[in-house]
């Protein structure tokens, strides 16, 4: 597979998303198998996540309709649909976790957080740790046993 090198997001000067380069990627992925995942993977790695604007050209590219690519940029988790804020704080919603406590975790976590300017709260739907539930993953890291105490701390070093 060829991968782009990773560059810091690259903007037109009108403040857009750069949709030149999207074609650009894609065209340069599309003869892999199953092309469309590592191109959606490639854009949020490039960009910090994948903008609308970039739904159709993606399409266009692999011959695909629009429907067919939000499809999978709305189902998967991994696909931002605005950039990340400095953290970046998972919370797994998935049954395990519910009945755990999670739902009343993410809700006090997010009354915490408010409209912090420094973290990205994400709902996910199983992280694999469903024995010390409720988990959440912060910054790339797999915690298990968490209180919102916990959380806080960890986003707020």
């Amino acid at each position: 597979m060829s991968q782009l090198p990773r560059k810091p997001t690259q903007k037109t000067e009108a403040g857009a998303y750069d949709l030149e380069l999207v074609r650009e990627i894609a065209a340069s992925m599309k003869g892999l198998d199953g092309p469309l995942i590592p191109i959606l993977h490639a854009l949020n790695d490039r960009f910090g996540y994948v903008d609308d604007t970039a739904i159709p050209v993606v399409a266009n590219v692999l011959n695909l309709s629009r429907a067919e690519v939000h499809g999978v940029v709305s189902f998967y988790h991994d696909f931002r649909h605005e950039p990340a804020k400095r953290h970046v704080l998972k919370i797994c919603r998935a049954e395990a976790c519910q009945s755990m406590g999670a739902e009343k975790l993410f809700a006090e976590v997010a009354a915490a957080l408010g409209d912090s300017a420094q973290v990205t709260l994400e709902p996910v739907y199983c992280l694999g740790n469903c024995a010390l539930s409720p988990s959440a993953m912060i910054d790339g890291k797999l915690y298990g046993r968490v209180s919102k105490e916990k959380a806080l701390a960890e986003v707020r070093k």
